[in-house]
């Protein structure tokens, strides 16, 4: 089983270094876009943009660091072998290997593929303290982390379906090399 693991995960981190982070916004759950919303060469898009971009539930999630409903998201349920990306700006965040069934009714993991992707900051609304987690370049709500995950680390990325696009392991050599051929993207 150790094995296994291993070498998905080594799958996964290649595919990951293929795309090297530009990937585009996923068009099953937002308006089409030709391309990735924002690049790691590029400032993040202008508000309208943006909206043009992403649907409601996505640019709420993501810049208005709003909450999806649970168990009424595209990926809480998700046990396909693959990674999932920021939506705004595409860069690699979770492998489907860490993800865990948690019974919150969102996608949950117990680490980042990519730690550096991701950014933690203190989170006192509610009238409680908590840690939000958001990507690196785009800077979008993803969720909230917690310490009552699974070991070996212990921890409990919950996050929302609407911050994310998951890449199937099988589409990641595809999409590096879709990628390729559009301009400015790699």
């Amino acid at each position: 089983m150790k094995r296994l693991y291993w070498l998905v995960l080594a799958s996964v981190v290649l595919g990951v270094a293929t795309l090297f982070t530009q990937l585009p916004s996923d068009t099953s759950t937002a308006a089409p876009i030709a391309g990735p919303i924002a690049t790691s060469n590029s400032q993040k898009p202008t508000d309208a943009e943006l909206r043009s971009r992403l649907t409601d539930l996505q640019y709420s999630v993501t810049q208005e660091d709003a909450t999806e409903r649970p168990f009424r998201n595209t990926y809480w349920n998700n046990k396909e072998p693959g990674i999932y990306v920021d939506v705004v700006s595409g860069e690699p965040l979770f492998a489907s290997l860490d993800k865990f069934a948690s019974v919150t009714g969102w996608p949950s993991f117990s680490r980042p593929l990519e730690p550096e992707n991701v950014v933690e900051r203190k989170d006192r609304s509610f009238f409680m303290t908590r840690t939000e987690v958001r990507s690196r370049q785009a800077d979008s709500h993803l969720g909230h982390v917690f310490n009552d995950g699974p070991e070996p680390t212990g921890l409990r990325y919950c996050l929302n379906s609407a911050a994310l696009r998951f890449i199937p392991l099988a589409d990641l050599e595809a999409e590096g090399r879709r990628l390729r051929a559009v301009p400015g993207t790699l």
